[in-house]
């Protein structure tokens, strides 16, 4: 597993990124697949998903990790959340592409195969929030609507948040259709800035890691608290899993984020 520099100096949160290495699944979820809703076995899902918490004083049912559709439904997971029986947990966890809390030993969690993840943490407010933005929830500002929600409920201000970008599909990697192209366009993106024309295709590139760095900018989030892991999963989909490659049934990488005290 790995982790972020800028938040690995907060002794208040446990964090992680997974790779596809070190555990007990096979065939196209070789070998650390964690996601629920990927297709893969119940049972290897949740042997993987303990293997998280070795060596740590938290166990695997602190994960929350909802059923993501691409698009850009939150879920703050407060105190009713804590009350639900798991039947009303996963009722809520429907459709749903960004967590936010403040309560502690919730670890937020979103699963992804070349679609950005995107961890924050408001270290003034103490709040914390986990982002699943592929090119959809992009276009439609998922990273900015969770931290405007943030603020609206905590209060959350740009210059206190650390934003990290996690593994995904790089520009290099990411050819899109005319309509994907011209829908960025669309939105009001600089297209100079977040995308490319491979000369020798003829096919525009998105830029997932620009497009949300701006939407985290835009909130005034300082360029030296965004982190970007820069890591192409399509590139290295012998290290993370990459959906183009391996296609659509196939593991999701896991990334965390909890507060633990």
């Amino acid at each position: 597993m790995l982790g972020y520099e800028s938040l690995g100096s907060y002794s208040n949160i446990f964090h992680f990124v997974t790779t596809r290495h070190g555990g007990c699944s096979t065939g196209a979820y070789s070998s650390f697949n964690c996601s629920p809703f990927s297709g893969d076995s119940i049972d290897n899902v949740a042997d993987n998903q303990k293997l998280i918490f070795d060596n740590s004083p938290f166990d695997c049912s602190c994960l929350v990790i909802p059923h993501q559709t691409h698009g850009c439904e939150m879920a703050v997971i407060d105190e009713a959340y804590s009350m639900m029986n798991q039947e009303e947990r996963t009722n809520i966890l429907e459709g749903v592409d960004a967590l936010i809390t403040t309560l502690p030993n919730f670890c937020l969690s979103i699963s992804t195969a070349d679609c950005v993840p995107i961890l924050l943490y408001d270290k003034s407010n103490k709040v914390i929030a986990a982002i699943h933005a592929g090119w959809r929830g992009t276009i439609q500002n998922i990273a900015l609507l969770t931290l405007q929600k943030m603020q609206e409920l905590y209060g959350t201000r740009g210059e206190d948040v650390v934003a990290c970008i996690g593994p995904s599909i790089s520009k290099d990697s990411f050819e899109v259709g005319e309509e994907v192209y011209s829908t960025f366009a669309e939105q009001g993106y600089d297209m100079t800035l977040v995308s490319m024309l491979n000369e020798s295709t003829g096919k525009h590139h998105i830029d997932l890691w620009e497009a949300n760095k701006v939407q985290l900018a835009s909130f005034g989030i300082p360029t030296s608290q965004i982190e970007v892991a820069g890591i192409c999963t399509y590139k290295q989909h012998t290290d993370f899993f990459s959906a183009r490659r391996l296609g659509i049934a196939s593991g999701r990488i896991l990334s965390g984020i909890m507060l633990t005290q």
